[in-house]
This record gives C-alpha cells, sequence and structure tokens, in this order.
C-alpha cells in the first residue's frame, strides 16, 4: 500500500501560499518515509456549480507541472469535479476518498480550504476528523506579502493588467504558459524574424495584450530569450483570434508538435499596427535588444 501525505487545494498558479503548503506536504512526506501528494481537481470547482467562467491562470498540465518541478511533490491525483464529486459529503470525502482510497496517513490543507457538498467541510472539521481517525493534519496559515494575501485571484488581476514583474513576486516564479507549437501564417519567417505560435487553452486567462521579455524552455532542456506579442497581431492580420507569438532569440530550427513552456517577464509595450512590415521588423529587432538587456547576465541567462 502506498501511503501518501496529501496537500488539498485547487493551487491555480501555485503560488506562494500555495507554495507552504506544498513545502510541508514533502517535509512530512520525508519524515514519514510517505509519498509527497497533491489532491485537486481537473476544473474550478466554483464555475462547475455556479456556470460561471472562470479564467485561471494555469491550464491542468502546467499545474501539475509547477506542483511537481518547484515544490517536488510525486504525485498529482487530479480528480475530475462531476456530479458525484460535487455531492460527496465532507466527512466521507477524508474517510472514504482520501483514506481509503489514496491512503492518506497525514493532511495539509489551508486555513480558508472548504471542500465537500456544499462546501461544508472547514478546516476545523478536517482536523477534527483527522484526529477521529489517527491521522495527522497541518492547518496553514494564510501568507502575506507587503500585506496583501496572497490569493490566486489577486494573481489573475495582475496577469489582466500585464503586471508580470508584480505577479512573479506573488507567485514566486513566472507566469507561465505549456502548450504545442502549431503553425501560424509564417508571415515573420519571410522577414527573417521567424516565432513560435501558441495558442491559450480553454478557461486559462489571456495576459493582458502587448509585448514581453519572456524565457522559453524547449524540450531538450534549453532556455531562450523571446519577444512575445500576445494579441491578434494588427500589422498582418485583420482578425480577433488572440495567438501568443514568440521571437526566439538566437535560435534556428523547427518546434512545430513539440511542446514549450512560456514565461512571461515582464511587459515592454502595447501591441501596435505598424505601417509596413519593414517598420515591425525593425521595432521587434529594438524589443530583442531589449529583452537581452532585461533577462542577461543579472540572472545567469545564456
Amino acid at each position: 500500500m502506498k501511503e501518501r501525505v496529501i496537500a488539498l487545494g485547487f493551487f491555480d498558479g501555485v503560488h506562494l501560499g500555495h507554495g507552504a503548503l506544498l513545502r510541508r506536504t514533502a517535509e512530512e512526506a520525508a519524515r514519514r518515509g510517505c509519498t509527497p501528494a497533491v489532491f485537486t481537481f481537473d476544473r474550478a470547482p466554483k464555475e462547475a456549480v455556479t456556470g460561471v467562467p472562470c479564467p485561471l491562470l494555469n491550464s491542468p498540465e502546467d499545474r501539475r507541472d509547477l506542483i511537481r518541478r518547484l515544490y517536488g511533490i510525486e504525485d498529482v491525483l487530479m480528480a475530475p469535479f462531476d456530479r458525484e464529486m460535487m455531492t460527496t459529503p465532507w466527512d466521507a470525502f477524508v474517510t472514504e476518498i482520501l483514506v481509503k482510497r489514496y491512503h492518506a496517513v497525514h493532511v495539509v490543507a489551508g486555513h480558508d480550504h472548504h471542500f465537500g457538498y456544499k462546501n461544508q467541510g472547514s478546516p476545523e472539521l478536517l482536523a477534527e476528523k483527522c484526529r477521529e481517525l489517527g491521522v495527522g493534519c497541518d492547518i496553514i496559515p494564510k501568507v502575506e506579502r507587503a500585506g496583501i494575501t496572497i490569493s490566486s485571484t489577486y494573481i489573475r488581476r495582475l496577469v489582466e493588467l500585464g503586471q508580470m514583474e508584480r505577479a512573479a513576486e506573488f507567485l514566486g516564479h513566472p507566469h507561465v504558459l505549456s502548450q504545442t507549437v502549431r503553425h501560424g501564417r509564417r508571415i515573420g519567417r519571410t522577414i527573417g524574424i521567424p516565432t513560435i505560435n501558441l495558442t491559450v487553452p480553454p478557461h486559462v486567462l489571456t495576459p493582458s495584450h502587448g509585448v514581453y521579455a519572456a524565457r522559453a524552455c524547449l524540450p531538450d532542456g534549453r532556455e531562450l530569450m523571446g519577444v512575445t506579442n500576445v494579441g491578434t497581431r494588427p500589422t498582418v492580420h485583420n482578425g480577433s483570434d488572440v495567438t501568443v507569438e514568440t521571437f526566439l532569440l538566437d535560435f534556428d530550427g523547427d518546434l512545430y508538435g513539440q511542446t514549450v513552456r512560456l514565461e512571461f517577464h515582464s511587459r515592454l509595450r502595447d501591441e501596435i499596427r505598424f505601417d509596413s512590415l519593414d517598420a515591425l521588423k525593425a521595432q521587434i529587432s529594438a524589443d530583442a535588444e531589449t529583452v537581452r538587456r532585461l533577462l542577461s547576465p543579472a540572472d545567469g541567462a545564456k
């Protein structure tokens, strides 16, 4: 039987508040010789219950990657938030799902974590139930930065505004988007500035339209600086489809069909329409120099 120490939460953004839970989970798992794990859902429970769209910071795949990569959590148990889960009483969730199904010997939750049918489970009830079952339990107090409680809701607003440096302060890492590179219109290639094209997945927040200093993490482990445009590309395209298009510095190759993780570091400027492709090319070249200045030697970028 695989015994687990399980952190509970939705973990959108995997911010510094979540980090306190995840570090405690990893510590307790190491102490007990158990597997550190997270129990979470494939979609936002609030959206499923209310039907009101709630654009998230991360796709399920990015949440899973951040939890594992940054905090060393081995198992990310991502359950469907379906009718059965929605109607499971809070105490049955602890007893039947966490303990019997996933073999929890210790549970870690945040100070405001509610769960079970109609969110009737609370941190206090969780701790009480765990004591009754002989299962360890930690309730992590709220985490603040500069007097502001760190929350996914607050960070979503920062990303919507393009405030990536401030978002990173609360996340503890750059805002990320991982997607498979798709074919674009290849106009960048014709003017000597080839780009990779990503789309924002359904239910994921699109950052404020504009141009960003970014870093692309390639499947082979390389990390490259890039100029990323989020928007509708008004100079070369008259439609309204939003794309995330990145010119990779010092790269010559083909990434079509491969998954790239894009890290947003800072917003450089608004997206604007240029009178010619030559003017666009000149601006992107200037943006590239700005990106080199921002992302090179200070943080060890090559």
